[in-house]
C-alpha cells in the first residue's frame, strides 16, 4: 500500500518541482508609476478609455445620485424607503452638519448666525416647504449663496436621510389637525388654553391699571 502511494505521488512530485522556476518571478513587467520606453509619452500607466466608470460607481439611477427625474426635474419624493432608522440618522446628521446656520429646529438661528453669519432662510417658509426633496439634495450636493457643496462629508445615503428629517422638521409645524392623534389634539387644547391670547392683556398689566385707578 505504501509502495503504491509513493509510485502515486512521484509523478506529481516531479511536476511540482518543474513548476515552481524563476521564470515566473523575474518576469517582464512595468510596475505603477515606472518609465517605459515601450510608449511613445515615455510612461508606463495607460490613461483610461473615455467614458471608464469604476466597478460600484456608474451611478445611473439619477433619482437617488443627483435627486432628478427622467425629465431632469428635482424628484418631488425621496427616492429611499422612509424607515425610523433613516428619520433617527437623517435627526443626527442634521444636527451635525446642518444645526450649526439653520438651527435644530429648521428656523435659521444656528449658534453661528447668532455669532453674526449670515441668515439661511427658515425651511419652514411657503417657499421651502413648497420645494420638492430633489432640492434639498442637490443643494447639499452642490452648495447654494452662502452655503458650501457637502458632498465631501455627507454621503448620498446620508444627505437623503436629512431630506427626510427637514420635511419631518416642517411637519412637525404645519401638521394638519386631522393628521393629530387623539393625545396629541388634547396637548394643542390644553396649550391653547394655557397660552395668553394676544389681544388679551396680561394678568400684570390688569394689575397696574386697576392700581391706576
Amino acid at each position: 500500500m505504501r509502495r503504491n502511494l509513493i509510485r502515486a505521488g512521484v509523478p506529481f512530485l516531479v511536476l511540482l518541482v518543474g513548476g515552481c522556476r524563476n521564470d515566473m518571478h523575474h518576469q517582464a513587467k512595468i510596475k505603477p508609476f515606472r518609465e517605459s520606453t515601450f510608449f511613445a509619452d515615455g510612461t508606463s500607466a495607460r490613461p483610461l478609455p473615455e467614458g471608464t466608470v469604476a466597478r460600484g460607481f456608474l451611478r445611473a439611477d439619477a433619482a437617488l445620485w443627483r435627486g432628478q427625474g427622467p425629465d431632469g426635474k428635482f424628484v418631488e419624493q425621496i427616492p429611499v424607503p422612509l424607515t425610523r432608522a433613516l428619520l433617527l440618522r437623517g435627526q443626527e446628521r442634521f444636527n451635525i452638519f446642518c444645526s450649526p446656520c439653520h438651527g435644530r429646529t429648521g428656523e435659521g438661528q444656528g449658534m453661528v448666525v447668532q455669532r453674526g453669519f449670515k441668515r439661511p432662510n427658515s425651511f419652514h417658509v411657503d417657499r421651502l416647504r413648497a420645494e420638492r426633496a430633489g432640492y434639498f439634495f442637490d443643494v447639499m450636493t452642490n452648495g447654494f449663496g452662502q452655503m458650501s457643496s457637502y458632498a465631501a462629508q455627507v454621503t448620498p445615503e446620508d444627505r437623503w436621510a436629512i431630506v427626510a428629517w427637514i420635511r419631518t422638521l416642517q411637519a412637525s409645524q404645519h401638521m394638519p389637525e386631522e393628521f393629530l392623534e387623539g393625545k396629541d389634539k388634547q396637548h394643542l387644547d390644553m396649550a391653547a388654553a394655557t397660552s395668553p391670547s394676544p389681544s388679551s392683556p396680561s394678568k400684570k398689566s390688569s394689575l397696574s391699571s386697576s392700581e391706576t385707578k
